[in-house]
């Protein structure tokens, strides 16, 4: 549901995943998904995005059949900032947080 406190941060994303699904696993028992998500916008003009999306701790298991490059998906998510240190300072990213993902057809149910 919508708070009424003037502030929303929610984004859904629907396009093609343009290659293949990335899974990684970290030491402290994480698992991330990386997805690449080509969104075509046509207003004001005509443009193709390819969109990095996060999705973590996610069950791969619902993504039974899995995903594959060229599918139609939808995504449910956020945007968030993350900081890190590297080498030379401190860097950032803003980053596209998925909630959700599922396929764009009836057939198949969200991750």
């Amino acid at each position: 549901m919508f708070r009424d406190d003037g502030d929303s941060n929610m984004l859904v994303l629907s396009g093609t995943l343009a290659a293949p699904v990335e899974l990684r696993r970290f030491s402290s028992g994480s698992a991330m998904m990386r997805l690449l998500l080509t969104v075509r916008t046509f207003d004001p003009r005509r443009r193709i995005d390819v969109v990095p999306v996060v999705l973590w701790d996610s069950d791969e298991a619902l993504l039974l059949p899995p995903l594959i490059a060229g599918d139609r998906l939808w995504v449910s998510a956020t945007v968030q900032r993350r900081f890190w240190s590297a080498p030379d300072g401190k860097q950032s990213r803003l980053e596209v947080i998925a909630r959700s993902v599922g396929r764009d057809d009836p057939v198949t149910t969200a991750v």
